[in-house]
């Protein structure tokens, strides 16, 4: 099993009724994975969604808890500059469970220079914010991604509140996953 397969595996373990995903060459193979484990052979998922910005994806797949489900949120982690204040005046306001999943950028082996900036203090934001955060990195192995995940994704249920998962696809599966 590689990372993005854990991760996508851990998404749907976890009760997940949709995923939507902000496009990206880093989540591409987690996105791959979703698609394929959702009945996607033919490359269509009808619970797999591409949204174009990062607080759009926080308002709709945060309302899937309206409907008495879990919403997941594939992207990056220098996203939360534009998903911030969706995340922290509408599942967190609300009390609406909602699984985040973001590879973090900025770290070894990151080639854009100026990404450093934002995501470096991502994890430290997110929790100055009152967000539960999981961090995941090489140093796990592909099967604890997913327990992590799926984990994640529990706890959102549990608590009422949006969880992020901060997993460093770089130097996992041997390429940028």
């Amino acid at each position: 099993m590689t990372y993005a397969e854990a991760v996508a595996e851990g998404i749907w373990a976890a009760g997940t009724s949709r995923v939507g995903y902000v496009p990206s060459v880093t989540v591409a193979p987690v996105v791959a994975a979703l698609v394929a484990s959702d009945h996607g052979a033919d490359g269509v998922s009808p619970r797999v969604t591409p949204l174009s910005r990062e607080e759009e994806a926080v308002g709709v797949l945060g309302a899937v808890a309206l409907t008495g489900g879990l919403g997941a949120v594939v992207m990056q982690d220098n996203g939360f500059g534009n998903a911030l204040t969706a995340l922290t005046t509408f599942p967190l306001a609300y009390h609406l469970p909602l699984l985040v999943v973001a590879n973090t950028r900025g770290g070894l082996g990151e080639y854009n220079s100026m990404i450093h900036a934002i995501s470096q203090p991502v994890p430290a934001v997110l929790r100055a914010a009152g967000l539960p955060v999981v961090e995941l990195d090489r140093r796990s192995s592909a099967a604890d991604w997913r327990a992590a995940v799926q984990e994640a994704g529990v706890h959102a249920l549990m608590t009422y509140r949006p969880t992020v998962v901060l997993a460093s696809f770089w130097n996992t599966d041997g390429r940028v996953a």
